[in-house]
């Protein structure tokens, strides 16, 4: 099942899709897909109705957000081999943790804002992974697929000066306004049964940049999810930006290709969607 939300930026409605195409309005059903949706019996609710066939058929406009806001995102750096290497670091011995304000989540294909003052905003491809059950202090890595609700595309837009140049978090290069397009869709844990097989490829203006495979990932999704689970808890709607493959422009040869104004950013993971974004000035 592929869950998103569709509309205008503010009032997008909850839809969804199974293997026929179609979109479906989940309005009467739930309110929206958002932590709450992932609780209770609300999801299974949603695969009922849409297997009675009685929901009624929507073509989308615009996609938003699939999730109306994360209550938090985590991510995870430095955790594909061939990035680190690109980038200089030490491959880490440990999950390299920080934190993205959930208020730089935008739709899939939402303008990308260039911060002011900035020269060296940079893309990341990210497979996300959404929470779909509260996890604290889980056992084992076996155990920790059973917590995720789904998978979708994550743009952990980046800027490198502010990250790495200005002092303090690296949080301030990654929390800037709209950093984080997301979706066009979630796709649900049941049909992604081996989230480490999955291709990512990012272009820029038409040009391919990232081009790399989760099997690549240092931590994989389930070590994270368990490794998190220690920390921090995990509740339902919460995202984990899983980390990115070589090509970013911090890693290419000077002078770097860093976006611009009028760049277009188009990204895709198998399965889950493509994302198109145009940048422009803050």
């Amino acid at each position: 099942m592929r869950l998103a939300r569709c509309g205008p930026v503010g009032d997008e409605r909850p839809v969804a899709s199974i293997a026929n195409g179609t979109w479906y309005d989940l309005s009467s059903i739930v309110a929206d897909i958002d932590a709450a949706f992932f609780t209770g019996e609300r999801a299974a609710a949603v695969e009922s109705a849409l297997a009675s066939g009685t929901l009624p058929a929507v073509e989308p406009s615009r996609f938003g957000p699939p999730i109306a806001r994360p209550g938090k995102i985590i991510c995870i750096g430095l955790n594909y081999r061939d990035h680190a290497i690109e980038t200089g670091a030490t491959e880490p011995a440990e999950p390299v943790v920080f934190m993205k304000a959930p208020d730089t989540v935008v739709g899939p294909n939402d303008d990308v804002l260039i911060p002011r003052g900035s020269v060296k905003t940079d893309w990341e491809v990210e497979l996300a992974v959404v929470m779909g059950r509260t996890a604290r202090y889980l056992k084992s890595d076996d155990e920790a697929l059973a917590y995720v609700a789904g998978y979708a595309i994550s743009h952990d837009v980046s800027e490198r000066e502010f990250q790495l140049e200005r002092g303090g978090q690296w949080d301030k290069g990654k929390s800037c306004e709209t950093f984080n397009p997301f979706g066009p869709w979630i796709v649900t844990a049941d049909e992604v049964p081996d989230p480490q097989v999955l291709n990512l490829r990012l272009s820029v203006n038409g040009t391919v940049r990232q081009n790399g495979s989760t099997a690549n990932m240092i931590f994989n999704v389930s070590e994270m999810v368990r490794y998190l689970s220690q920390f921090l808890v995990l509740y339902p709607g919460d995202v984990i930006n899983t980390g990115t493959p070589a090509g970013v422009a911090l890693g290419q040869a000077d002078p770097k290709p860093y976006l611009r104004a009028g760049d277009v950013v188009e990204l895709t993971i198998d399965g889950l969607g493509i994302q198109r974004q145009r940048l422009r000035d803050a």
